[in-house]
């Protein structure tokens, strides 16, 4: 047993199983900052291994889906993958626009980035009675957000702005892991 301490100075006691969740969530969120921004550098600066990672960055969904599974079955977790997976995609294609300066296909491309992130929420919300589809939305607004500012900063050569916007996206979706395990250990009673 882990034994963690809360503001208040009060024993927080997390199982074996909960902590080995929770440490399961955070990496895959981990990952899925890691490959976002190593896709931005490499299609920013046409590195010869884009293909490689962006097959990386695409595996992330997949290994959502297989941490989701024993929880919600197949059909729930391929949901997620897919929701996932066009949000990856769409992301790409947000900074293959803003490279070749088409602001049509960039907004656009944003629009659709936005409209897939409520669709997350949305799902998330209805799929674990502990998760509130608005907390969602806000995260999942703030993690757009964020991972625009990683690509803009690094299009226009602001190096150290995207270097700070990935730290703070980086926190932000630990965060989002924890709350994701929370709800997960609530709803599944995982002691």
């Amino acid at each position: 047993m882990y034994y963690g301490q809360n503001f208040y100075h009060t024993p927080v006691v997390f199982t074996k199983a909960q902590v080995d969740l929770r440490n399961h969530l955070r990496m895959l969120w981990e990952q899925h900052d890691v490959w976002t921004w190593s896709t931005i550098i490499s299609l920013v600066f046409s590195l010869p291994i884009t293909d490689a990672v962006v097959a990386r960055l695409l595996r992330n969904p997949v290994d959502f889906e297989h941490a989701l599974q024993p929880y919600y079955g197949a059909r729930i977790a391929a949901a997620f993958r897919d929701l996932l997976r066009e949000h990856l995609v769409i992301a790409a294609d947000l900074v293959k626009a803003a490279k070749a300066g088409d602001n049509k296909a960039a907004a656009e491309a944003e629009r659709k980035w936005y409209a897939n992130a409520d669709a997350i929420a949305v799902f998330l919300g209805n799929i674990n009675p502990f998760w509130s589809q608005e907390q969602w939305r806000r995260m999942m607004f703030r993690h757009l957000e964020l991972v625009k500012a990683e690509a803009v900063n690094m299009l226009t050569g602001r190096y150290e702005a995207s270097i700070a916007a990935y730290d703070e996206n980086e926190i932000h979706t630990l965060e989002m892991a924890d709350i994701m395990a929370e709800g997960i250990i609530k709803q599944f009673n995982i002691y």
